[in-house]
């Protein structure tokens, strides 16, 4: 099935959120006796072992599940989607992608809740995993979710080229290591109370939260085999967004709720994050905002109309309240 989305974006937004939690859900789950049937190999044991019985895959898999059938606004799958469908790829190739890299975001909001990171015990508006499943389940949670991601991405049904499947696994393997996310999610750590230069902080945001959103576009033109100029203008769309996106969140984090958030405010002020909104101020760090998002908007001049989802979700970005 080629894919085609609603021309508004919230229902658009919305089928591709639906579509990814019902993926999300299979994946996570099998029903005894049919292991062979799919690419995971967990499943539920039966609790015929009394009280004695451990529950090491069952708790983890529990623990899994809690954190990324949550919901979310799921942008990053939103941005596989998204570019897959500027090159002619299937519905299931780009939800298959779409669920690893959701799998690795997901991750990520587990570990980064943390005592030993944020410190969090709020997410969604749900009690953070941690606090649900205790830290040891919610550490191996994000770790069984981080590995499954490239374990569903060398499925036959991402692509049937395998040389795509490995240079998709490439790609969200540095987006995600310490080329990349946890590289920034470091940089975060250590630049606490610490002044950094402006540089230094658009460094740390790029790596942080830009790099996933880059690899979710790239994505889509990886699986399309699009040639690289396209691949390098989906990069540069979502660099200048996912930054937009950062600074916005942080806009939210000084101006927000709690109950607008579903997770603390202000904590970032609390924990002395560098941030581009403390070293620019809230009204400069707005207007830099929507100067990135018109420098994204531009770079997808050569897609024509085919991107207007891409256009609408980047004034999303800086339009939301949540």
């Amino acid at each position: 099935m080629v894919i085609k989305l609603p021309d508004n974006l919230q229902e658009a937004i919305k089928k591709v959120a639906d579509s990814l939690s019902e993926r999300m859900e299979q994946l996570l789950y099998v029903p005894a006796g049919q292991e062979k049937t799919t690419v995971i190999s967990l499943s539920p044991k039966v609790k015929t072992m009394g009280a004695n019985h451990v529950r090491g895959e069952e708790t983890v898999l529990e623990a899994m599940r809690y954190s990324a059938l949550s919901g979310g606004k799921r942008l990053r799958p939103f941005l596989t989607l998204c570019s897959a469908g500027l090159f002619g790829v299937s519905w299931d190739s780009a939800i298959e992608t779409a669920a690893s890299i959701e799998f690795i975001h997901t991750y990520s909001l587990i570990h980064d809740d943390l005592p030993a990171m944020d410190n969090d015990d709020l997410r969604r508006g749900k009690p953070s995993c941690h606090k649900a499943f205790g830290e040891a389940a919610a550490i191996l949670a994000g770790d069984g979710l981080l590995t499954y991601a490239f374990q569903v991405l060398a499925s036959h049904k991402v692509h049937a080229d395998p040389a795509v499947r490995c240079e998709l696994i490439g790609a969200l393997a540095q987006a995600s290591g310490c080329w990349g996310m946890v590289g920034g999610q470091m940089m975060d750590m250590e630049a606490q109370d610490k002044t950094l230069s402006m540089e230094e902080i658009i460094r740390l945001q790029r790596l942080k939260t830009g790099e996933l959103f880059a690899v979710s576009c790239e994505a889509g033109a990886i699986l399309g085999k699009a040639p690289g100029m396209m691949r390098n203008l989906l990069r540069a769309y979502a660099h200048d967004m996912g930054l937009a996106f950062q600074i916005t969140d942080d806009l939210l984090d000084v101006e927000g709720t709690r109950t607008q958030l579903g997770k603390t405010a202000r904590k970032d002020k609390i924990a002395g994050k560098a941030t581009l909104v403390a070293a620019m101020g809230v009204t400069r760090a707005r207007e830099h905002a929507k100067i990135l998002i018109k420098q994204a908007i531009s770079h997808l001049d050569v897609f024509d109309k085919k991107a207007d989802n891409l256009r609408a979700l980047a004034e999303f970005v800086i339009a939301r309240k949540g």
